[in-house]
């Protein structure tokens, strides 16, 4: 492999490793950098349920598409796994013609994952690194395979189950999409945390006032739509609710959740894909996360910010590492202090909301943070030991050849 420069990455990765960084000056340096991080070719493994993008809702497979364009922006090789019916700029080898959520003949999902695996060792040696982005299913198959892989762990890791998994599989490299998700499984071979990240200009900024309060994401009774409704309702003021049914909520949405929208001021809008989603989030007051479960890293949250919007959330798993209390939104610990933050959100300067996106949750700065993980784990791993580098140490003294 070598970088854009024609110089062979290893030969670069000796001197940016072993020589003074302060002996290069200051353009050397940069070069230095630019060198290491140029023409990877670079696979991403993406789960089929939805396609890369999703159509509406999938956070995993939106953060896929965002971080596989992005590198390709860069100038890296990528190939990129997922559905037929998946967009991308990136070389795609589809593992089924379409999503797996739009294919009502598709009942045993794992098949069409065990394809997906079978087209990825097929063309292994064409990568400098697979990431995958299906947690542990690779495991038993990269543990046993040459190819240089890091796994983006998309979950929550507070599962009993996980814990005699991980004691069998806790040296495989993988990646958290926020501290929080760590707590479970601190001692896992975490190779970083990577926050999320949209494109810059994804998403318009509203200049507000927003004219109600918004709730998306999924109503299973982890993400308190409940919640949100009451919130709403006590603090007089309107709800629009953008939420997904997946059948193993339906039945908890009927008991608990259908009769709620009878009150006053609540809509239900059902799904919303991009664009409607950023008018939707963007035309609001502010978004509401009453997340009662350790949320990974939520996603809705820097979607809302990147409009402009507001986050009024409880502190549970991602929250504080990705709401700044006040700047962005308010953190809360109940529906009191939920209300409260929704009577005084005029507060928040919807620039600063904007401005703490860009500086924080982009896609560029979430490739970048991925390019040094790969580099970490792909040159360093595979460097030759430098001996012909300082072999000079080695060199007889004048004195001793008289």
């Amino acid at each position: 492999m070598r970088s854009r420069r024609g110089v062979p990455v290893q030969v670069a990765w000796l001197a940016c490793e072993y020589l003074p960084r302060k002996s290069f000056g200051p353009e050397l340096s940069a070069r230095c950098t630019a060198e290491l991080s140029a023409a990877m070719r670079i696979a991403q493994v993406a789960p089929l349920y939805e396609s890369v993008p999703p159509k509406l809702y999938g956070g995993t497979e939106r953060v896929v598409s965002w971080l596989t364009e992005e590198l390709v922006r860069l100038g890296h090789d990528v190939t990129l796994f997922a559905s037929g019916d998946s967009m991308t700029t990136a070389r795609l080898i589809p593992a089924c013609s379409a999503s797996l959520r739009s294919s009502p003949d598709s009942v045993d999902h794992l098949a069409r994952h065990l394809i997906l695996m079978e087209h990825v060792l097929e063309h292994k040696e064409e990568f400098d690194l697979i990431h995958f982005h299906v947690d542990y299913l690779h495991f038993p198959v990269s543990r046993r395979e040459r190819y240089t892989h890091v796994t983006t762990l998309h979950g929550r890791l507070d599962i009993p189950d996980l814990v005699p998994l991980y004691e069998v599989y806790g040296d495989m490299p993988v990646v958290s999409i926020s501290d929080a998700q760590r707590d479970p499984l601190p001692h896992l071979a975490w190779q970083g945390t990577v926050h999320h990240g949209i494109p810059k200009d994804h998403y318009n900024f509203h200049s507000g006032p927003g004219k109600y309060l918004a709730f998306l994401g999924r109503t299973s009774p982890e993400k308190g739509l409940d919640c949100a409704i009451e919130i709403a309702q006590a603090a007089r003021m309107p709800l629009k609710i953008a939420a997904k049914i997946d059948r193993a909520d339906q039945e908890y949405f009927d008991a608990c959740i259908r009769p709620m929208l009878d009150a006053p001021d609540v809509e239900f809008v059902g799904e919303v894909g991009f664009p409607q989603k950023n008018d939707f989030l963007g035309d609001a007051a502010a978004l509401l996360f009453p997340i009662s479960w350790p949320e990974p890293f939520g996603l809705v949250m820097i979607e809302a910010m990147a409009c402009g919007t507001p986050v009024i959330a409880y502190p549970f798993g991602s929250v504080p590492e990705v709401i700044a209390d006040e700047l962005t939104g308010y953190v809360v610990s109940d529906l009191p202090g939920a209300v409260q933050a929704a009577n005084k959100i005029d507060r928040v300067d919807r620039k600063k909301v904007r401005k703490h996106f860009e500086q924080h949750f982009t896609a560029g700065r979430m490739a970048n943070e991925y390019l040094t993980i790969y580099e970490q784990l792909s040159y360093k791993k595979k460097a030759p030991t430098p001996t012909g580098v300082l072999n000079w140490m080695k060199l007889p003294s004048p004195s001793n050849t008289t």
